[in-house]
């Protein structure tokens, strides 16, 4: 058996969202504010231009901009990673250059999507984007959204890469990611909130987590206390945190939506659409019910 891999990103990342102004644009002063306010507020990392960040509607343009202005706002100590999965190949590579130009010290990359590749196209993809840089990657396994999954003998191949090193893992599949994390040196984190805890506790990293955004503190106090070895305190804060996680992941809208929606974080890109004044309501109580449960 290997051992537990290190982390090579820390334990608490927030999938950032992207702050637009009014008419739209890329509001890189308020990401600047949101980015140092996630790392005051506990994360100690940043993923930036993945879905949370709706990178299907920002330009390669405005994804370098991002990254250059946090990367200025946040300083070098903070581990940042760049979004630069896309369903084409060659443009992804484009991507992560561009990224590793820009600052970027890992690279989140999807499962090309829609296409849905066997696995052989799909470890030549990842293969393809960790020899055109120097940095290291995350392999984003979402398959209720790609289409198609990162199978576990395909992770184990790929393990073996010594740049690809880490898994968002997203595949609600935690036998799964048990049996990779025994025989592959990949440091494992929850793409899914309500796995935080369960794959921490069998020797996954930490999470990557759009909830984040909105409760930085909450989240990573989950991990605090189970590393301090109170586990029934990680899972009653765990337990704490259920609802908002059902409101802002699991109530009909995406959590760009709901995580904009309880910041004040301006608008969403089309074809996405803002939260209704009901919905925001409903997400606002529950927030507020989580912050007298927990202060």
């Amino acid at each position: 058996m290997t051992a537990i891999p290190v982390r090579p990103f820390g334990r608490a990342l927030c999938a950032m969202i992207t702050p637009f102004t009014p008419a739209g644009d890329l509001d890189l002063e308020a990401a600047r504010t949101h980015a140092s306010d996630l790392v005051a507020g506990g994360c100690d990392g940043l993923v930036l231009s993945g879905t949370t960040g709706e990178s299907p509607t920002t330009t390669d343009e405005e994804k370098t901009a991002l990254l250059r202005a946090v990367r200025e706002a946040v300083g070098d100590g903070v581990p940042l990673l760049a979004g630069v999965g896309s369903a084409d190949t060659r443009h992804t590579v484009r991507l992560a250059r561009e990224a590793e130009a820009a600052g970027a010290d890992g690279l989140l990359v999807v499962t090309p999507y829609y296409s849905r590749p066997p696995q052989a196209a799909v470890e030549a993809h990842f293969v393809r984007v960790a020899e055109a840089t120097g940095i290291p990657l995350m392999l984003y396994d979402i398959p209720g959204r790609t289409g198609t999954r990162i199978e576990p003998g395909t992770l184990l191949r790929l393990a073996e890469h010594p740049r690809i090193v880490a898994v968002k893992d997203c595949s609600y599949d935690l036998l799964g990611a048990t049996a990779v994390m025994a025989r592959a040196p990949l440091a494992y984190y929850s793409g899914c909130e309500e796995l935080n805890l369960p794959l921490y506790a069998v020797g996954g990293a930490g999470y990557v987590s759009t909830v984040a955004n909105v409760v930085p503190r909450r989240m990573r106090a989950v991990l605090d206390a189970f590393d301090a070895g109170d586990t029934a305190r990680a899972a009653r804060l765990n337990g704490l945190l259920v609802h908002l996680v059902e409101a802002m992941m699991s109530a009909g809208l995406p959590g760009t939506v709901t995580a904009k929606a309880l910041l004040d974080a301006g608008p969403v890109r089309e074809p996405l659409q803002p939260a209704g004044r009901e919905a925001t309501a409903g997400l606002r109580r529950v927030y507020e019910e989580l912050l007298a449960a927990t202060d």
